[in-house]
C-alpha cells in the first residue's frame, strides 16, 4: 500500500492506492479500525474482505438514515436496502449489526405501529394486524402486541363513525347505514364492533337491525 488519501467529496471515506495506483476507497472509521498504514502488504483475500466490510459499513449508513425517519421492521429495511443495489450477504450482516444496536427490533417496530395508529389513524385489531403482516413481522409477534395494546376498538369505531356521520348529512338512512357499517370494516372492525356502533350511532334498536345490510 503506497498511499491513503482523504477524498476530496467525503472527508468520512479515503482513497487505497496500491503500487502507486488507486485501487479501492473505504470509510475512515473501517480504515482506522484495521489500522491500515502505508507500506502495508495487502493480498488479494485482504482487499476483499476490506471491500466487503466497506459495503456493509454502507449499508449500515443507509440504513441508519431510513431509520431516522421513523421505525422500520427488519423486512422494510432488508427491501428498502435491496432497493438501493446492496446484495443479500451485505443486507444480512448490514441488519444483525443494527439488530445488536437494537436499531432494529421487530417487536419494538409492532409497538411503535399500533400505538402510532391509535394515536393518529385508529383501525381495528384486524387491519392492525394485515399491516404488520405486510411489513414482515412474525405472527407471534404480532399477536403479542396486540393483546398488550388492550385496543378499545368499540371506542374507537365510535369515534370514527361520528365524524364519518357529517358526510353523510341529507342522506336517507339505510344509505347512511351502508355506508358507514362498509367504512368501518374498511378500518379493520368485525361485525362484533360495528353493529353495536351503528346501533348507538343511528339510534336502532335491536329489534330493527336489519342486519342484512351490514358487509
Amino acid at each position: 500500500m503506497t498511499a491513503i488519501t482523504p477524498q476530496e467529496r467525503d472527508p468520512e471515506r479515503v482513497n487505497v492506492f496500491l503500487d502507486g495506483v488507486f485501487a479501492f476507497g473505504l470509510g475512515l472509521e473501517l480504515a482506522l479500525t484495521e489500522r491500515l498504514a502505508v507500506g502495508d502488504e495487502l493480498d488479494e483475500a485482504r482487499v476483499g474482505a476490506l471491500k466487503a466490510a466497506d459495503e456493509v459499513g454502507k449499508a449500515t449508513s443507509a440504513a441508519l438514515n431510513l431509520l431516522a425517519l421513523r421505525p422500520r421492521s427488519q423486512r422494510e429495511v432488508w427491501d428498502r436496502l435491496r432497493q438501493k443495489g446492496y446484495d443479500p450477504s451485505t443486507i444480512d450482516a448490514a441488519v444483525a449489526k443494527l439488530e445488536g444496536w437494537r436499531y432494529v427490533d421487530d417487536a419494538d417496530f409492532a409497538r411503535y405501529w399500533v400505538e402510532n395508529r391509535a394515536a393518529h389513524k385508529p383501525r381495528g385489531r384486524r387491519l392492525l394486524e394485515q399491516e404488520l403482516r405486510q411489513k414482515g413481522v412474525e405472527r407471534e409477534i404480532v399477536r403479542e402486541t396486540l393483546d398488550g395494546a388492550e385496543l378499545d376498538e368499540r371506542m374507537a369505531a365510535l369515534d370514527l363513525g361520528r365524524a364519518k356521520l357529517r358526510s353523510y348529512a341529507g342522506l336517507e338512512p339505510p344509505i347512511v347505514r351502508r355506508r358507514l357499517a362498509s367504512f368501518l370494516a374498511r378500518r379493520g372492525y368485525g361485525f362484533d364492533v360495528v353493529k353495536p356502533v351503528l346501533e348507538q350511532l343511528l339510534g336502532e334498536g335491536s329489534a330493527e337491525d336489519n342486519d342484512d345490510d351490514l358487509p
